[in-house]
């Protein structure tokens, strides 16, 4: 059995929790009545038994932030393992940043523990960043000074070999704007250089906050890549982002942030399990008739389905898809193509943070 201490997001009443690995529990707020619920991460007790193990690069325990009356994030506990893609998601205003700047020592934790590379960020802010590289959400860099310039700069910051510069900012594809102030760059532009500058001097862990923004569907795709790239060699990610659909091309598993509080984290398929969000199911179908779509429904395990054309669009349990293309073809249908769609980073976002 875990504990956690919560906070009401409406009267800001604290409210303790109890429950196993992977449990998702309702809520009702003593004071104002609000109801709500918490899911457990399913490692939970494996955190707490094996917190100070060495594959955690990244610990946080019961991590808050408060700026005076407002509480910006509230006992936040989590790690990230030595070689995985994190993903850490929430709405606008869920404290994402806030976490972040926390985890880099750049604000103050009201209370709790972070610790980078087994070095507590506090007290041993040195050493704890020493292998971090950083992509900030507002990427910023000295505008009269060129692109290659600016990467001179922080190749001494960091101590490492400038002979870096050039092939990076090739590889983001900037060679043509290597030598161009960076004043006149577009948001498009800065952001690679962002990204250049964050894997300068191959670091250990990357922690980026939103690494897409103001990228072109080509720009998206290199940076996909490049951390796809860069974990295959060992690199532990940590990416914030809303962009949901590029968090699940990358991520191992994710958590979820909603007004200040860790309300879920686990990979996407048990996320998707714990809350019974099922599969849908697309089988397009000659002679489709409403004797097809009648005999569909009565299937067990058959939650819904959309019509568009010759296209059936089935949610359905996996269990029940061979049972649908069955009743579906002694109904006298013929199925031409048959396609599974796993439920989506969105779906288990927009059900875990509708509250």
């Amino acid at each position: 059995m875990a504990t956690r201490t919560l906070k009401c997001p409406k009267c800001k009443t604290h409210i303790t929790v109890e429950g196993e690995p992977g449990e998702k529990v309702d809520l009702t707020c003593p004071s104002c009545k609000k109801k709500g619920f918490f899911t457990f991460p399913k490692d939970i007790q494996k955190f707490e038994l094996d917190y100070g193990k060495s594959n955690r690069v990244i610990e946080v325990n019961n991590l808050s932030k408060a700026y005076g009356a407002f509480t910006a994030i509230e006992n936040l506990t989590f790690h990230v393992k030595k070689g995985e893609v994190f993903g850490f998601l929430g709405p606008n205003g869920a404290g994402k940043t806030t976490t972040i700047k926390a985890i880099l020592g750049l604000i103050r934790p009201s209370r709790g523990l972070v610790k980078i590379n087994g070095f507590d960020i506090v007290h041993q802010i040195k050493q704890a960043k020493q292998h971090v590289g950083y992509l900030p959400e507002r990427v910023a860099f000295y505008d009269n000074l060129t692109a290659l310039q600016n990467m001179y700069f922080y190749a001494e910051l960091k101590n490492v070999s400038k002979e870096q510069c050039m092939p990076l900012i090739e590889e983001f594809g900037l060679k043509d704007h290597a030598n161009k102030r960076v004043g006149k760059f577009s948001k498009g532009m800065i952001q690679r250089l962002g990204m250049a500058r964050a894997v300068l001097g191959n670091p250990q862990i990357l922690i980026l906050d939103e690494p897409t923004v103001g990228l072109d569907p080509r720009g998206v795709l290199d940076i996909r890549e490049k951390i796809k790239e860069v974990n295959k060699k060992g690199v532990s990610v940590f990416i914030s982002s809303h962009i949901l659909s590029e968090i699940q091309e990358v991520c191992n598993r994710v958590g979820i942030i909603n007004k200040g509080i860790i309300v879920a984290m686990d990979s996407v398929s048990s996320l998707s399990q714990q809350l019974q969000i099922k599969p849908k199911l697309s089988i397009e179908i000659t002679n489709i008739s409403e004797k097809i779509i009648d005999a569909v429904k009565k299937v067990k395990d058959v939650d819904k389905i959309n019509r568009n054309g010759s296209i059936l669009e089935i949610f359905c349990s996996a269990e029940a898809r061979a049972k649908v293309v069955v009743v579906i073809e002694k109904a006298g249908g013929i199925v031409v193509n048959l396609q599974t769609k796993d439920p989506s980073l969105e779906e288990i976002f927009m059900k875990f943070t509708e509250r």
